[in-house]
């Protein structure tokens, strides 16, 4: 029998990550199961006044209580066995590497170290999926309008197509990988990623690799194109068949990153919008 530290993420899965959670008195009946409220924490680091040594750690929610967890953890060593148990309603991180909330626990210790760092207003975050700039952050930024409006679920391919209509002005962008910098007109999307896919399943850089023995991320450029174009191609990053358009879709992997816009913008870190940015940078360890 083993002891398992849950921590769960009340907000998360629609405000209904507690009753969510607590399915795992059902699949790890027989072990020792302690909840814990992790939005009455300061940190996530402050499990360790209560983890013992051979406790199996549980982090209950989707992608941004994932991220929360990575940068809370940062620099925190420890040999605990740590699982996520997906109840969010963003579950890119599972989706990525081939897994689905309804698998149960899945182990991440190998997922979450050596992280890559975005540095943006010159505040540096880790991120375990990617960085959104142009009409990912935009979609971010309407999600996180509706939400305080009250609405119930957030459509953001909706919200998407709405910004490729007209809500989103494409933007001028210098991008610069490992040192080689390149000018783009008509930016739509310059994300970069530790993952394959984002934003509910959007299959920004289907080559990325997050485990990659180098270490690299990659950066898409969704560029050069009109409103009309971008509306045909957009459908098909869900399948990861964008890049097929060599002409409208660049990708580039390296270790070091800075993408500039010529207007402020809003951007997403794992889900997380931050507003009116102009550049970010992405190192990796």
């Amino acid at each position: 029998m083993d002891t398992y530290q849950i921590l769960f993420n009340p907000l998360a899965g629609g405000k209904n990550g507690e009753a969510a959670a607590h399915a795992l008195d059902g699949l790890l009946a027989g072990n020792t199961l302690i909840y814990r409220d992790a939005s009455l924490m300061a940190s996530f680091a402050d499990v360790f006044a209560f983890l013992g040594r051979d406790e199996k750690l549980v982090i209950c929610g989707g992608d941004g209580t994932l991220h929360r967890f990575v940068n809370d953890m940062a620099g925190v060593t420890f040999e605990n066995d740590v699982y996520l148990y997906g109840t969010g309603t963003g579950n890119d991180f599972l989706f990525d590497i081939g897994k689905k909330p309804e698998d149960g626990l899945v182990r991440i210790n190998d997922y979450i170290k050596d992280l890559p760092r975005v540095t943006v207003n010159g505040v540096t975050k880790l991120f375990i999926n990617g960085v959104g700039f142009g009409i990912d952050g935009y979609c971010c930024e309407e999600g996180d309008r509706q939400r305080a409006a009250g609405v119930g679920r957030v459509n953001y391919t909706s919200i998407a197509i709405k910004g490729l209509l007209g809500k989103f002005r494409p933007v001028n962008a210098r991008v610069t990988v490992d040192g080689v910098t390149r000018e783009y007109k008509k930016v739509w999307l310059a994300p970069t990623m530790n993952g394959r896919c984002y934003g509910g399943g959007m299959l920004a850089c289907p080559a990325q690799n997050r485990l990659n023995r180098e270490h690299t991320v990659s950066t898409l450029v969704y560029h050069g194109i009109g409103a009309l174009r971008a509306l045909i191609i957009f459908p098909s990053i869900f399948k990861g068949e964008h890049v097929k358009h060599k002409k409208a879709c660049t990708v580039t992997e390296g270790h070091r990153v800075s993408v500039e816009f010529d207007r402020p913008t809003a951007l997403q870190i794992d889900g997380e919008t931050v507003t009116g940015v102009t550049k970010y940078e992405v190192e990796t360890v």
